[in-house]
């Protein structure tokens, strides 16, 4: 698995580690005021060492730069520092090796599970360089009083028992945090649609009120001017004037109505519908109003040699392989290949498939596909797809894209055969 981190995650890795070693300290003070003993140099020292560290960490934290070093830099000199103060405190005659088994975790939440095998292992060298070092007489005992004989089957024994315990958190650890990274995968999308759909109940909003408010002012005006236009055909330039008023009126009723598509609650006619007939009827009005160029463009797929049915409005499947085979059109302004094909079966439903040899989706397109009023073309108005995913949403359906940039785009849509049975 790839490490990744979190930079708010970094940050109370940092806070974590203050908290415990401030416990620890506050705990080492009630202790030895309590029993009257001295603090080592050495143990102030490694506390020292510890804020002055978690001061630099916070400024790295500030700078941004190579997160996942940091994390790692500061998880290893967590362990170093561990195991100085598991050594100053006796290593395994105490309980201090239990210090290990936070910095596992904050690897395990903060970097990754790999990284918490990771720090399990290097805990364990530690751990077992110092038990082992300090049996055998190549490091001195840090307190002389710690230097009675152990049986060797007792400090085999408390290391083995160290080792488990390292690997059983990391393990835990590890399947722990996995859950909690989906976790918030899922809470991320969720979050993304949830956004999505407050983008499509205010773009429904908008287009109605647009909607009534200028559609029938500007049919007012557009049958005024072609009465005008027809009293003045013996000037070409007030005509050409006049041409484009119309056009463009058009225009404006045209971006209207697909708002009132958008924003008006979806009527389900549940009539039996072809929808190999419905996408050659598509195709047909596409080539007429010369949006399809067939010489530049091929279309192929199995619409054609099959009969589908389904049930629903014929209006909106119309409308659905309007958008997207417009959208695949877009996609290839130098000519290519549109493959429309439709599937069937009782386990997955019905499949309609819209694949194109276009430019593909850039990783912005791909996550910003479906909001209303962001386009990936020039001129277009963001609301195709965004209706499309509306309306097989309506039909309790599903969308799939998938496109790499250059790589042409494939768009699935999924049916379920339930709904043609009601």
């Amino acid at each position: 698995m790839k490490d990744n981190i979190n930079k708010k995650d970094l940050l109370r890795y940092i806070i974590f580690r203050l908290i415990i070693i401030t416990s620890l300290f506050i705990a080492t003070i009630i202790i030895n005021y309590s029993t009257g003993a001295d603090f080592p140099l050495i143990f102030l020292l490694a506390i020292t060492a510890f804020y002055v560290l978690s001061l630099i960490y916070f400024f790295l934290y500030l700078w941004g730069k190579n997160l996942l070093a940091q994390a790692y830099l500061q998880l290893i000199i967590d362990l170093l520092l561990i195991t100085l103060m598991v050594y100053i405190s006796g290593g395994t005659r105490t309980s201090t090796y239990f210090l290990y088994i936070f910095a596992i975790i904050a690897a395990s939440l903060v970097i990754s599970e790999r990284a918490a095998y990771f720090a399990a292992a290097l805990a364990a060298v530690l751990f077992g360089f110092l038990v082992d070092g300090t049996y055998f007489g190549l490091i001195p005992y840090f307190n002389p009083q710690h230097a009675s004989r152990q049986d060797f089957g007792s400090v085999l024994f408390n290391l083995i028992l160290a080792w488990s315990v390292f690997f059983a958190v990391a393990f835990f650890m590890s399947y722990l945090s996995k859950n909690l990274r989906r976790a918030r995968q899922e809470l991320e999308k969720a979050q993304k649609e949830i956004i999505l759909r407050e983008r499509l109940a205010e773009a429904g909003r908008v287009s109605a009120s647009l909607a009534h408010e200028i559609r029938n002012p500007l049919a007012a005006i557009s049958g005024a001017v072609q009465v005008l236009r027809k009293e003045e055909q013996q000037d070409p330039e007030k005509a050409r004037l006049m041409d484009v008023i119309i056009k463009e009126s058009t225009r404006v009723s045209q971006l209207l109505e697909q708002f009132l598509d958008f924003a008006s609650p979806t009527k389900k006619i549940f009539s039996e519908v072809d929808l190999g007939q419905l996408l050659n009827e598509t195709i047909e009005m596409l080539r007429s109003a010369g949006d399809l160029d067939s010489e530049k463009i091929k279309v192929e797929g199995n619409f054609l040699m099959r009969r589908v049915t389904y049930y629903g409005n014929p209006n909106h499947f119309k409308q659905i392989f309007w958008n997207l085979i417009k959208n695949a059109i877009k996609a290839m302004p130098d000519g290519g290949k549109i493959t429309l094909n439709f599937f069937n079966s009782r386990r997955e439903g019905l499949k309609i498939v819209v694949k194109d040899t276009g430019v593909g989706l850039s990783e912005k397109d791909k996550e910003n596909l479906f909001v209303p009023f962001y386009s990936g073309f020039g001129e277009g108005r963001g609301l195709g797809l965004a209706t499309v995913k509306k309306l097989i949403e309506d039909y309790e359906g599903s969308i799939q894209v998938n496109s790499e940039k250059w790589q042409g785009t494939e768009i699935i849509i999924t049916l379920p055969l339930q709904a043609a049975r009601k």
